[in-house]
């Protein structure tokens, strides 16, 4: 059975990597190179923590004072766009508390089981080729209020299995010795890791060509060829027509533009976000941490540091709004302020698209539009934590398997 994946991003990879474990024959076509997309440059969270769907009471709860504030955390650029005015009637809808209480489990289920098939992809892949640090995540609060969030949070995690330490100021500080850390409070969440996802992908990248795995890189999708019984046959590229018996879309922020090219609408629109490494570092942080109150990230690797955040939907654009990159590294020093980190340069900071659904959910299963089509896309910030769980259900699909969990909330087509 030939398979295409569409996309080479951390979902592709993976998802090769599963269905050629099986012995099918898999080709990964990427607009880019792999090394330049949102995956590459991101956070590195393996993280079952995130099971709160971004669509959320509480995202709501900030609405327009941050979605009109160009350096806030999450800014929606003004502007006329049919798709965009879709896509935020649909995310309103489904940040109500029924909604939410609905599909936490759903992300639960999916972040868990990644988590474990990360051990799985560490023993399979050559030994120490990637770094996974397995210490946990910090959600580190200022305000009260935050707090008392966190920590009902925290509780909710305990009940879905999570080990978690919600920590006074002062303990949070016993844990990072280095630098000064001023905080209200934290919650240490254990079984989050972290991984260098720049390495990892380079390390796959390479594993899947000695497996057999065909890489078609800086290749647009031009169409699609189909024949009878809704079937595509081959996908169009400017070089050739590359057949198929099967198709998954796992482009990311793209997947909509190319499910137009099969007369499919899907609701998804990129989020930029934005980062800095910072290399040298005199001391450096001991654990990763959310800077909740700021949406602000860290993750400490290799002697460097990585500093990130911000959802900015202004669609597909390359303008690097310097408000933002500046709003992140304030943020941590608020956090850290004795790191003394150097202010950037707004026009070398690296950013991806995130790929958000109007739900917060992933697009995991088959599209009823042709019998051979499958989407794994949609992850948003949580790309490298579902994609192990994401690739293994993919694979579970297109073999006509049970899936190990019940993705009836993934569904491509929920939006209808």
């Amino acid at each position: 059975m030939k398979v295409v994946i569409i996309g080479g991003g951390v979902i592709g990879l993976c998802t090769a990597y599963y269905l050629r474990k099986t012995g099918l024959e898999v080709t990964v076509i990427d607009r880019n190179t792999i090394t330049n997309g949102c995956s590459f440059g991101n956070m590195g969270y393996v993280s079952p923590s995130h099971f709160t769907p971004l669509a959320s009471p509480g995202i709501i709860s900030k609405g327009l004072k941050w979605m009109m504030s160009s350096s806030s955390p999450f800014y929606i650029k003004p502007r006329l766009d049919i798709d965009l005015v879709r896509w935020g009637m649909t995310f309103w809808r489904s940040a109500s508390k029924t909604q939410v209480e609905q599909n936490t489990p759903h992300l639960n289920n999916l972040l868990q089981l990644s988590r474990e098939l990360m051990n799985d992809l560490k023993a399979a892949l050559p030994a120490n080729s990637f770094d996974m640090i397995e210490k946990g995540c910090w959600m580190l609060y200022k305000q009260p209020k935050t707090g008392e969030h966190e920590k009902h949070l925290a509780e909710q995690a305990e009940k879905f299995g999570l080990r978690t330490i919600s920590c006074s100021a002062a303990e949070v500080q016993d844990y990072e010795t280095e630098v000064e850390v001023n905080v209200a409070g934290g919650v240490l969440y254990l079984d989050d890791c972290h991984i260098d996802t720049g390495k990892f992908m380079q390390v796959m990248y390479r594993f899947l060509q000695e497996t057999g795995v065909k890489f078609w890189v800086n290749t647009e999708v031009k169409g699609f060829a189909s024949g009878a019984g809704n079937k595509i046959t081959a996908v169009k590229t400017g070089q050739q027509d590359i057949a198929c018996d099967e198709v998954v879309i796992a482009n990311g922020s793209w997947l909509g533009n190319v499910s137009r090219l099969l007369g499919i609408r899907m609701l998804m629109q990129p989020g930029k976000g934005y980062s800095m490494v910072y290399s040298g570092l005199e001391k450096n942080l001991q654990y990763p941490s959310i800077l909740v109150d700021d949406r602000t990230a860290t993750t400490p690797i290799n002697g460097w540091l990585r500093i990130g955040g911000t959802m900015e939907l202004s669609g597909h654009s390359d303008n690097i709004l310097p408000k933002r990159v500046m709003a992140i590294h304030k943020a941590f020093g608020k956090y850290y302020p004795t790191m003394n980190i150097p202010e950037p340069d707004p026009e070398q900071a690296w950013y991806g698209y995130r790929p958000v659904t109007p739900d917060g959910l992933p697009y995991i299963g088959r599209h009823s539009r042709y019998s051979n089509l499958s989407y794994a896309g949609g992850h948003a910030m949580l790309g490298v934590s579902a994609a192990a769980a994401t690739g293994q259900l993919i694979n579970e699909i297109i073999q006509h398997k049970p899936t190990t969990i019940d993705i009836s909330a993934f569904n491509p087509e929920r939006f209808r």
